[in-house]
């Protein structure tokens, strides 16, 4: 008998790679036609605020906190709420600061989430050498199955 995820991690940028992960995360998710739905987790992870200095007098506040914050929420979030409420699916939205990857990691590993969904770039290899890809250290590192959908 096949066995759906009841937990689904889906790595959110507001990318179109993300919006397609949003999308077959969320297909993915709808598949379970159990009594118990499976739960969808839409993660965004935000870069660290820079560090203050001495010469700061009035330190930057977190991007979340920005006038800009809810229409820029609403636009990355946007596919990945679409497509849960047309899918019938729940979604819990989570931002978190810092490196992508570990952070995935940790939510996947403190959620014990059955499956991460995340999108990729297909970037060159020269880019891949210099900055890394995010979806194979996630893919190396993960504690559970995870989906990479091609851009």
């Amino acid at each position: 008998m096949l066995s759906f995820p009841k937990k689904i991690l889906v790595a959110i940028d507001g990318s179109p790679e993300s919006d397609k992960a949003a999308e077959e995360a969320a297909r993915l998710a709808a598949g379970n036609q159990s009594q118990f739905k499976s739960m969808l987790y839409a993660l965004l992870v935000l870069p660290n605020a820079p560090a203050s200095t001495y010469t700061d007098f009035v330190p930057t506040a977190p991007m979340t906190e920005s006038e800009k914050w809810d229409d820029l929420r609403r636009r990355i979030f946007f596919v990945v709420e679409k497509c849960a409420a047309e899918q019938d699916v729940p979604l819990e939205m989570v931002v978190e600061y810092g490196d992508p990857a570990e952070k995935m990691l940790g939510f996947a590993k403190r959620e014990e989430i059955d499956v991460i969904v995340i999108g990729s770039s297909s970037k060159g290899f020269i880019q891949r050498r210099i900055k890394g890809s995010i979806s194979h250290a996630v893919a190396s590192a993960a504690p559970c199955s995870v989906y990479i959908v091609r851009g």
